[in-house]
């Protein structure tokens, strides 16, 4: 066989074993975290609805119900909060105190997971901030992050330095 037949088809051999390869590699960069809301009573499905709302946000983490978990979701009377304890683990509180004045629950929780992802409070005031939380107004409702929130995510979980402060209690009122 020629030589630059022979670089041809290596070169083709090449390429196409990447073309192969390419999407399995791609697939073990997602993160797969597994998150516990068993003990988030009443907010139980609004969690899963955020897990959800995250899946289809974001390319470099899968969050999934499962054990041993992540991070835990437990439902109490006080304010929403987060705990994170670093990327990906932590505690998240649904507290009953904000859906009682009128807070949506799922802006809440999906607000709470985002802390647990790396995103801090920026209390911008804007409803289309989904960290800006309790600064945006009771009637807000959207429970999306917005372009730059879920690229920040995205660059977390793709080796970036998260934002948000490790180790502290986020609570927003």
């Amino acid at each position: 066989m020629a030589r630059p037949l022979r670089l041809l088809l290596s070169l083709v051999l090449g390429l196409a074993l990447l073309l192969v390869t390419a999407p399995a590699q791609a697939a073990s960069l997602v993160t797969v975290l597994r998150y516990d809301a068993s003990r988030a009573a009443e907010f139980q499905s609004t969690v899963n609805q955020a897990a959800q709302i995250w899946n289809s946000s974001v390319s470099n983490v899968r969050l999934v119900q499962g054990s041993p978990a992540h991070f835990v979701v437990v439902a109490d009377n006080g304010w929403p909060r987060a705990l994170p304890t670093s990327l990906g683990r932590g505690t998240i509180w649904m507290g009953r105190q904000a859906t009682s004045q009128g807070y949506d629950r799922l802006r809440i929780a999906t607000h709470e997971i985002g802390h647990i992802l790396g995103l801090p409070d920026r209390r911008t005031g804007r409803c289309s901030d989904l960290m800006s939380g309790s600064s945006a107004p009771v009637s807000c409702t959207n429970a999306n992050p917005n372009a730059a929130e879920r690229a920040e995510v995205d660059r977390n979980f793709a080796g970036g330095t998260p934002l948000v402060e490790f180790g502290r209690l986020h609570e927003d009122r």
